[in-house]
């Protein structure tokens, strides 16, 4: 029972691994003895990620990637294998959102930048899709083997603004549910897909909607506390638990599930 939780030695593929979330849990993983590979586009990140994992004595890779190109994805998968010898996790973190996919209150619908909402669509929900294609035949060959995507508190509730993002996470959420009994059927129960619902947090994303350049609190953030019961935002710390239980044995019997960490925000209506 003492290993329940235990990740030690698992190989965890973290898309989008050198974000402010990623870069926290993949620090997190590393530190309870798992072997993490860092996938990220921003180079300098990914390095300097391994070098502070390695400096506390874990076990990290960087490498480059595109989650949106099939080839480099597969390249990543070869670099993996060659090194680690398996893949048995794998986070979907990639992700981001751009301003012509929003709609900011002196705008409507029809000022909707269709190519910025394709992207927008494209990046999160194919920048899943794409990496769970690629990586899934090396997971499928474990004993064990779990995918967990990163949905979004606007997976289950329409917020104003990011209709782009909205729309694709709530594809996020669907794919978790379809893909969780694709695999079990097809592949074998060994396989589990989850998804994590992180709420509202601070990121590079969507800083400068949150926050004045002097650090205070706009008016939309004061919106989301008013709506979350906690009252206040949440810590990338605070998502390394359900990840943790999510790839782990404690969830051995857990598939196709929203785990949600959102301070109350989706359970609070007035």
């Amino acid at each position: 029972m003492n290993d329940l939780f235990s990740v030690k030695d698992q190989v965890v593929v973290i898309t989008g691994g050198g974000g402010i979330l990623g870069r926290g849990i993949g620090n997190y993983l590393a530190e309870q003895g798992a072997k993490v590979v860092i996938l990220d586009r921003d180079e300098a990140a990914g390095n300097e990620m391994v070098t502070n994992i390695r400096q506390k004595g874990g076990e990290a890779l960087f490498l480059a990637t595109d989650v949106m190109n099939k080839e480099v994805l597969e390249k990543n998968r070869e670099d993996i294998v060659a090194q680690y010898g398996r893949i048995d996790v794998l986070l979907n973190a990639a992700g981001g959102n751009m301003a012509g996919a929003t709609i900011p209150p002196e705008k409507t619908i029809l000022d909707l930048e269709i190519d910025a909402f394709r992207k927008v669509v494209d990046l999160n929900l194919f920048g899943t899709v794409i990496p769970t294609m690629v990586f899934l035949p090396e997971i499928a060959k474990q004993p064990k083997g779990s995918i967990v995507n990163f949905a979004s508190i606007s997976s289950l509730r329409p917020l104003t603004r990011v209709v782009g993002y909205g729309c694709a996470k709530a594809a996020i959420a669907n794919f978790t549910k379809y893909l969780a009994a694709e695999l079990a059927q097809k592949f074998g129960n060994h396989l589990r897909v989850n998804a994590i619902v992180p709420g509202f947090f601070i990121t590079q994303q969507n800083e400068s909607l949150l926050l004045h350049p002097d650090g205070s609190y706009t008016d939309r953030s004061k919106s989301i506390l008013g709506h979350t019961p906690f009252n206040r935002f949440g810590e990338p710390e605070e998502l390394f638990g359900t990840i943790q239980y999510l790839i782990s044995d404690a969830s051995k019997f857990v598939t196709g599930t929203l785990a949600i960490v959102d301070g109350g925000f989706d359970a609070y209506t007035i």
